[in-house]
């Protein structure tokens, strides 16, 4: 189990203001805010998450320190493996020992089910920016949770739709065997079928030690889907991508439907070998002012990663749970994570990732969620102009109902 500090994560301030009084009382004996990072730092996802989420946390935290400075703030960082336990025993032991009061990303669903649990027991704060299950929000709800950026729910309803409108009624699955691959083909299924389309098979493999994907694609070619939909993520989407490829479904007119892919997948990809896919994503840098604004902040600590809607929810999540803190105090934000969601949930969200936004009772974070394709490589005039937008959809229709998701917290 690895848990660090590292120097570019940490910020402390002396605290204090300059003003006088009571508040500079208080702001002297404020107790430090102590934030922890847990991601893949070293596995089939660091590139599309850890580093860069990071990168745009302390981005979060650096923006707070110029508004409040007498908040005295620290990141820590850590690798949870891709293995629940892992997770669940950091988040024990930073809750416990480390004296940290919220944990944000969490990029695998197992996991970020597993870490939930032990903020709820522990009375702590889970940022869920990575993880994609819509269990968070569903039967295994928290008070002490918020998911924001997407959940299985979105990505499935926003691509799956969009490709059965477009003549794609027969689908095949390739499915990563955990918690996130699991419920992303559940809910995909019952998408296509909503829309009047078939699911003709499905096969799930191994994660995360599967590399070679070829028996998955003689499956499906044998099939006779016309849609191959790739129930997984990071390396795996890609490698899936690439073999479709070289396996000819393409030629075949097979269409590949990716379940959950990021800008960074596509910078992996390559624009030759992503062209007119089609995928769902909640934030994109490229968007609109406020989006190119935040990328121009952030993109100096990025090392010439993305940043993907994970990266942008970890900002806008830690960004919005600082606001918080500050509005209710350090202390008492230390005393409860249970108070500090609910004075998230009562604060209007508003960041240059998501723009203006709210938190849902069950702990969703509201926005809309965007369709996009591919741009053709003569497109692009620019590192990471990859996307062109096809598609909008209100935060209302693009997220699961909240009476519909069997949250006990729903009354």
């Amino acid at each position: 189990m690895q848990s660090t500090t590292t120097r570019r994560g940490l910020l402390a301030t002396a605290a204090g203001l300059a003003s006088p009084g009571a508040r500079g009382a208080r702001a002297q004996a404020e107790p430090i805010i102590r934030l922890g990072v847990m991601s893949d730092f070293s596995g089939p996802y660091r590139d599309w998450s850890g580093p860069a989420t990071l990168a745009c946390v302390n981005q979060a935290v650096a923006e707070t320190r110029r508004m409040r400075p007498d908040l005295r703030i620290e990141v820590l960082q850590a690798d949870h493996q891709n293995k629940p336990d892992v997770g669940a025993n950091t988040a024990r032991e930073w809750f416990d020992r480390r004296e940290v009061d919220a944990i944000v990303d969490v990029n695998n669903s197992a996991v970020g089910l597993a870490v939930s649990s032990v903020a709820r027991e522990k009375n702590k704060v889970f940022l869920a920016s990575g993880a994609s299950t819509a269990a968070l929000t569903g039967a295994q709800c928290s008070p002490n949770t918020v998911h924001w950026t997407y959940d299985t729910y979105m990505l499935a309803k926003s691509t799956s739709q969009a490709m059965v409108r477009n003549g794609g009624d027969s689908w095949f699955f390739i499915t990563a065997d955990y918690a996130f691959g699991h419920q992303i083909e559940r809910d995909a299924t019952q998408f296509v079928q909503q829309a009047g389309g078939r699911v003709l098979g499905a096969v799930r493999y191994p994660f995360p030690q599967t590399t070679d994907f070829s028996s998955q694609m003689l499956q499906a070619q044998a099939s006779g889907a016309k849609v191959l939909a790739l129930a997984n993520a990071g390396n795996d989407t890609v490698n899936c991508v690439k073999q479709a490829q070289e396996f000819g479904l393409g030629r075949r007119g097979v269409r590949v439907a990716l379940m959950l892919a990021y800008l960074t997948d596509i910078h992996t990809m390559g624009l030759q070998t992503a062209q007119g896919l089609v995928l769902a994503e909640s934030f994109y840098w490229d968007l609109n002012d406020r989006t190119r604004a935040f990328m121009d902040r952030v993109r100096g600590g990025l090392a010439g990663r993305g940043p993907n809607q994970m990266n942008a929810g970890g900002y806008a999540a830690m960004l919005h749970y600082l606001k918080a803190v500050a509005d209710m105090g350090a202390a008492r934000a230390k005393a409860s994570g249970l108070e500090a969601v609910q004075r998230m949930k009562a604060m209007p969200t508003d960041d240059d990732c998501f723009g203006r936004g709210s938190i849902r009772a069950d702990g969703r974070k509201m926005h809309p969620a965007y369709l996009f394709e591919v741009k053709k490589p003569a497109e692009s005039t620019a590192p990471f102009d990859y996307y062109r937008l096809i598609g909008t959809t209100a935060a209302e229709d693009a997220f699961r109902p909240m009476a519909a998701g069997g949250c006990p917290l729903v009354v």
